[in-house]
This record gives structure tokens, sequence and C-alpha cells, in this order.
């Protein structure tokens, strides 16, 4: 799974809005909205901060 479907699989699955993923990953919209259609990626912080996020909402993914 590309981390762009992660980032939206995660948000629906919460049922967040980007803004209020953002909010809790204590990032800027902007960055979810450019994940989520694969424009950019996260550098190792953000991946790590995306992945912990996930493990402690109880969100895993299909490889």
């Amino acid at each position: 799974m590309e981390f762009k479907e992660k980032v939206y699989t995660a948000r629906m699955k919460l049922g967040l809005t980007q803004e209020a993923m953002a909010k809790e990953l204590g990032i800027a919209f902007v960055t979810i909205n450019r994940w989520e259609n694969g424009v950019s990626h996260p550098n190792k912080l953000k991946e790590y901060k995306f992945n912990e996020f996930c493990k402690t909402n109880h969100i895993e993914f299909e490889d």
C-alpha cells in the first residue's frame, strides 16, 4: 500500500477531515492534502509520527 493510500485509509477509519488529521499530527492541512494526492512524501520524522498515530489509534495496514 502506498503512503498516500495509508493516509487516506487512516483518515477515513477515524472519520477525520484533512484539517482534523493535520491538527492531530501537528502539521499543516496542506501537508495532509499533498500526501493524499501523492504530490509529496513525508520526511522520516513525519512518517514516524504518522505511524505512531496509527498505532495509537489501532489502525493497521495490509502491505
